[in-house]
C-alpha cells in the first residue's frame, strides 16, 4: 500500500525510532519511486545541498558534519580512513640479541604496532621481494638497550627504579638510523615513534636488546598496524520532537530519560515546561519509550543525510589531513572505474 503523501517526506528524510523497531532505514529516494518527486541525479542540486562543517578539531581528534550525501558514500569514507590510507610501520625486525623474558615473536609484534611519525606521502611502496630496501621506501630504526646495576643506588633500596639502569625499555629508545641521503632530505623531520612512553619490555642486569627494524609503507587492509586512525565512525544526527507541551513532574522525568543537556526544563508563565535544548548529544537510548505516559508525547528520529563523523588519529598524520587523503583515495577509485568503463567501450 502506497504511503500517504503527508508521510512521504518523513519516509524519505528521517529514520524513525519506535518502541519495537526502527523504521525507514533504507534509502528510497531513487528515480521513479515517488510520484511527483524528481530524484534523478543533479550535480547542481547536490552541490547546493552538500556541505562539511567542522565542529571540533585538535592535534589528534576531529568531529565534523557531512550533510547531503547517502549512507553508502559516508561509509566509503569511513572504510577508507580505516583501511586504505597508507602509513609507515615496522615490517621487518632483525633481532641480533634478545636476552629478555619476552619471546622474539611477541617483541616483534609489539614493535610492529608502534605508530611511526613519518609522512608516508614522501615514501614509495617497497617492491615485492626486495629484502634490503632503499632510502625512498624504507625507514631504519634501531633498539639497543642493556640493563645494568646502578652503582649509586641506596644500599637499603628495593625499588627497581633506583637499583637498575635502563630496566624499562620504552618506544623512545627506538632511534632513527638514516639510509642513504635521508639525513639531508628529512633533516627537519623528527622521524621515530609518535609516542615515546609506550613500554616495550622490562630488563634486569645482564639482559639486553639489540634490534634493527625496517619500516615500510602499507595500508590497513593488509595489516591493522598500518591503519592511521585509532577510530573512525559516524552516526546520524538525532532529532527529537515534542508533540505537545510537557509540564511539571513529567517534564523532569522526561529530562532524566535523555543524555544530560538534551532536554532542559524552563519556567514559562509559572510552569516548568520541557524543551529540546541540544538533540545532537542524544545517544538514542529510547529510554523515554519505557514510560507509558511519555512515549506518545515524543517523537524520536534521525536525519537520514546528516552524518556526524568522529576521527581519532594515531598521531602519524593530523585528522584533517587524513580526511583529505580519504577523499583523494575515493576520487582515485572513481577515476579508475571510469577508465575501466572507457577501455571496455573501446574493446
Amino acid at each position: 500500500m502506497a504511503a500517504p503523501m503527508s508521510n512521504v517526506d518523513e519516509i524519505r528524510n528521517r529514520v524513525i525510532l519506535g518502541e519495537f523497531g526502527v523504521k525507514n532505514v533504507h534509502t528510497t529516494d531513487y528515480p521513479g519511486n515517488y510520484p511527483g518527486y524528481d530524484d534523478t541525479w543533479n550535480f547542481q542540486k547536490f552541490k547546493k545541498n552538500f556541505r562539511i562543517d567542522i565542529v571540533q578539531m585538535d592535534e589528534n581528534t576531529m568531529e565534523f558534519d557531512m550533510v547531503g550525501i547517502d549512507a553508502s558514500i559516508a561509509n566509503a569514507f569511513r572504510r577508507i580512513l580505516l583501511a586504505e590510507i597508507p602509513t609507515m610501520a615496522v615490517e621487518k625486525v632483525f633481532i641480533y640479541n634478545n636476552t629478555s623474558i619476552i619471546q622474539d615473536e611477541i617483541l616483534a609484534h609489539r614493535l610492529g604496532l608502534i605508530p611511526i611519525k613519518a609522512d608516508p606521502r614522501l615514501f614509495e611502496y617497497r617492491n615485492a621481494g626486495d629484502e634490503e630496501g632503499t632510502e625512498i621506501d624504507t625507514i631504519q630504526l634501531q633498539l639497543k638497550v642493556k640493563c645494568t646495576m646502578n652503582p649509586r643506588a641506596p644500599k637499603d633500596s628495593a625499588d627497581p627504579r633506583e637499583l637498575y639502569l635502563n630496566h624499562m625499555v620504552y618506544s623512545k629508545d627506538m632511534k632513527w638510523v638514516p639510509i642513504g641521503n635521508q639525513a639531508d632530505v628529512f633533516a627537519e623531520a623528527s622521524i621515530g615513534p609518535v609516542y615515546g612512553d609506550i613500554l616495550l619490555a622490562q630488563l634486569r642486569p645482564g639482559q639486553e636488546l639489540d634490534i634493527v627494524m625496517h619500516c615500510v609503507k602499507g595500508i590497513g587492509k593488509d595489516h591493522a598496524k598500518f591503519s592511521p586512525v585509532a577510530t573512525a565512525s559516524y552516526r546520524l544526527l538525532p532529532e527529537i520532537t515534542l508533540l505537545q507541551p510537557i509540564e511539571g513532574e513529567k517534564a523532569e522525568r522526561l529530562k532524566r530519560c535523555f543524555t544530560p543537556g538534551v532536554i532542559e526544563v524552563e519556567n514559562k508563565d509559572g510552569k516548568q515546561v520541557a524543551k529540546v535544548a541540544n538533540s545532537r548529544q542524544d545517544t538514542c537510548s529510547r529510554e523515554v519509550l519505557r514510560h507509558d505516559d511519555l512515549k506518545n508525547l515524543v517523537k524520536l528520529g534521525r536525519v537520514r543525510d546528516h552524518f556526524i563523523f568522529s576521527v581519532e588519529s594515531t598521531g602519524i598524520l593530523p585528522p584533517d589531513v587524513l580526511v583529505s587523503e580519504s577523499m583523494n583515495v575515493l576520487l582515485a577509485k572513481c577515476q579508475r572505474f571510469i577508465n575501466e568503463l572507457d577501455s571496455t567501450d573501446m574493446e
